[in-house]
């Protein structure tokens, strides 16, 4: 009897394991990367696409305009995509998968918006280095912060990296301005005004006042310029410039300080090179300005020398202007102050005929009474032509050529007179003088027939008719 057959129970086989849905959780955390990893474990591609496309449009938009309403709409895009990604994952996942998924999706989102994190801490420090910065007025450490920004900085905070850039633009602009303003130290007023407008430009942007005033300081530190016309050209625009209320004003304070002895320079220097209508123009504008300043009396002192300058110039031109022999002084008389005043005594004097044929009686005066130069002289004596004046005697003269008896009425020589006094350019007398002389000589050199004379007029009888217009 064969022994009988047993044979083990077969089991159903265990069916393979079929492919789960991705767990939402996992599908969110993927899209929360912005890189459509939720969407590729959905086997959705085209989404996955759309998702780095659209994330990298709005990061461009973002980074270009630093706008703070395409930083909210990447906010928005992100909580769409995340929102998106667990609605169409819904019902899916098995709770061994779930966590790998997660642990997946975490593993790649994570490090983003970690390094994000990161980036966006760094560029809070950066801006507070740069705010730090401006408000020291250190336009260096503001070029310097902003200089460590990079891409991944204006991606996770592009607004606030663009308020670094533009406090870098600012502190160009005032390097610009600080050129401007070293130009216009030259006396370049034109330079000057297109410094204070930058300044003024950057100053109307916030939080600019510590950098502008830091230029400002740097500019005023520099007055007075090396040539004191110069520094005077530029007080007088900082004086004139209108109020701004604002931190420019104070230009005006060191103007005030700086004026009076820039405009008593220049005027001394302009007073050397004999420019006097310039100097004394500098003199008086400090006299009227501030009237109190140590320095008025030197101006008092510059503004003499330069109006003596131009009178003498002046009466200098009419002594030798005019026609024939007689200056245009004699016709138009003016002052020198500096000349001494009309005394007791001899009054030098200078002379002047107007007679073309050479009868100048001053040639027989002695040189103690004559002066050499305007620098001199007391007295400007316009001489007008000699005419005959009162007649002393006359007398009857036989030709030799025909023997015909004629008579000569002799006459003293008339010459009119305009004395002017030079430190006033008054007259002090407006008279005909009259010379004597001898008459009667016994043979004279005239045509036939009954005429006058001149008298013999001698050089002691010549000094006599003027001594009374030079000695007192």
């Amino acid at each position: 009897m064969s022994d009988p057959t047993y044979a083990l129970p077969t089991m159903p086989s265990a069916a393979p394991d079929e492919p789960r849905a991705p767990d939402p959780v996992s599908v969110a955390l993927g899209n929360a990367s912005l890189l459509g990893v939720g969407y590729l474990m959905l086997r959705r591609r085209r989404l996955a696409l759309a998702a780095v496309v659209g994330s990298a449009v709005l990061v461009l938009r973002l980074v270009t305009t630093a706008s703070p309403s395409y930083e909210v709409a990447v906010l928005v895009w992100w909580a769409a995509v995340v929102g998106h990604g667990w609605f169409l994952a819904r019902g899916g996942g098995g709770r061994g998968t779930a966590r790998r998924q997660r642990l997946v999706a975490l593993g790649i989102t994570l490090p983003v918006l970690l390094v994000v994190g990161l980036l966006r801490f760094d560029a809070f420090r950066i801006g507070r280095s740069v705010t730090e910065a401006r408000e020291s007025g250190d336009c260096a450490r503001v070029s310097t912060a902003q200089d460590s920004v990079w891409f991944g900085h204006r991606v996770a905070d592009a607004p606030l990296t663009a308020r670094g850039d533009e406090a870098v633009a600012a502190c160009d602009r005032l390097r610009t301005a600080r050129a401007e303003l070293s130009t216009a130290l030259t006396g370049d007023t034109e330079a000057m005004a297109d410094g204070f407008g930058t300044l003024a430009s950057v100053l109307a942007k916030g939080g600019n006042e510590k950098t502008v005033e830091a230029t400002l300081n740097g500019f005023l530190g520099r007055l007075p310029a090396k040539d004191p016309c110069d520094t005077a050209a530029v007080t007088d625009w900082l004086r004139d410039r209108g109020r701004s209320h604002d931190v420019l004003d104070r230009a005006a304070d060191t103007a005030a300080l700086t004026a009076p002895a820039a405009l008593v320079g220049c005027g001394d220097d302009l007073l050397a090179d004999d420019s006097w209508q310039q100097a004394l123009a500098y003199y008086q504008r400090l006299l009227d300005r501030y009237p109190g300043s140590g320095l008025a009396d030197r101006a008092r002192k510059g503004a003499r020398k330069a109006t003596l300058s131009i009178e003498l110039a002046n009466v200098r031109s009419l002594l030798s202007g005019g026609t024939g022999t007689q200056p245009e002084y004699c016709s138009r008389p003016a002052k020198y102050s500096g000349a001494k005043p009309m005394g007791k005594g001899t009054n030098r004097a200078l002379f002047y005929a107007s007679d073309l044929y050479g009868t100048d009686y001053s040639d027989q005066l002695p040189g103690s009474w004559k002066a050499g130069d305007a620098t001199d002289t007391v007295l400007v004596v316009c001489m007008g032509e000699a005419a005959s004046g009162p007649s002393v005697e006359t007398c009857p003269y036989r030709s030799k050529s025909s023997g015909a008896i004629s008579y000569k009425s002799f006459t003293k020589i008339e010459i009119p007179v305009k004395v002017y006094e030079l430190r006033t350019g008054k007259p002090v007398a407006d008279r005909k003088i009259q010379i004597n002389g001898t008459s009667c000589p016994s043979t004279i050199y005239a045509p036939e027939g009954t005429g006058s004379m001149y008298l013999d007029a001698s050089t002691s009888d010549v000094r006599s008719a003027f001594r009374p217009l030079v000695v007192r």
